[in-house]
Order: C-alpha cells, then sequence, then structure tokens
C-alpha cells in the first residue's frame, strides 16, 4: 500500500505573458508621446506668405557657407546685410537650401534670423 501522493514534477511559469505585456505597453508609450515639440519651425503657407515688396532678399543656405542675392556672407553678418535691404522687420525673406544643406542647418539659420527679430521667412526649394 502507498500512503503518499507520488510527487508531480514543478512546473516553472511561463514569461511569454508578461513580455507580451511590456511589449506592448512599449509600443503604447511610443505611439502615445509627442517627439520634438520643443524645436517648431514655423513658416507660413505658400498663400499666406504676404505681398513681396522692396529689393530682394534670397538668403541661399549651402552646407557651410551663406549667400545674401548670390553674394558670400558670413553668418553672423547676415542680419546686418539683410538690414539694409529692408524696410521693416516684417518684410519677407525667402531662404533656399542649397546643395549639401541639412535640414539642421536651415533651422539654424532660421534661428538666427528669428534672434534678430526678423520673423517673416518662407522656405523655398
Amino acid at each position: 500500500m502507498q500512503f503518499t501522493e507520488a510527487r508531480r514534477p514543478r512546473r516553472k511559469p511561463s514569461l511569454t505573458p508578461m513580455i507580451d505585456v511590456v511589449f506592448l505597453l512599449l509600443v503604447f508609450f511610443m505611439l502615445a508621446s509627442r517627439f520634438g515639440t520643443d524645436a517648431v519651425l514655423e513658416l507660413p503657407l505658400a498663400g499666406r506668405g504676404g505681398e513681396y515688396t522692396g529689393p530682394p532678399r534670397l538668403v541661399g543656405i549651402g552646407a557651410g557657407n551663406l549667400d545674401l542675392n548670390g553674394v558670400p556672407v558670413a553668418d553672423s553678418h547676415l542680419p546686418e546685410a539683410l538690414a539694409r535691404l529692408m524696410s521693416s522687420p516684417q518684410d519677407i525673406l525667402i531662404l533656399r537650401g542649397r546643395d549639401g544643406a541639412d535640414l539642421q542647418r536651415i533651422i539654424d539659420v532660421t534661428t538666427l534670423l528669428r534672434d534678430a527679430g526678423l520673423v517673416n521667412v518662407v522656405l523655398v526649394e
């Protein structure tokens, strides 16, 4: 006669449901969060740019250089060079990216102009 039960092998818990929950939470928080909202580049739409008056103000943005109406200008002297061509700070400036200019370079130039009080810019292709 046998009075004791036969020992069952101990079953290990499965980690698959916990891993599924962790990945679902990861996907949820990645989709629900907002990235890069502290660096917003506000540009007017093409139809709302306003009327262009005065001399041409085309700023060409290269990878490491700037030019104003085709004439090379240093980054630090750009606001002074533009001031001679503008009647008020609300005049429209046209920014154009050249070969090799990445988006960060365009944002840096736009920030430089914004710090100088020139906020009415239009970005063209």
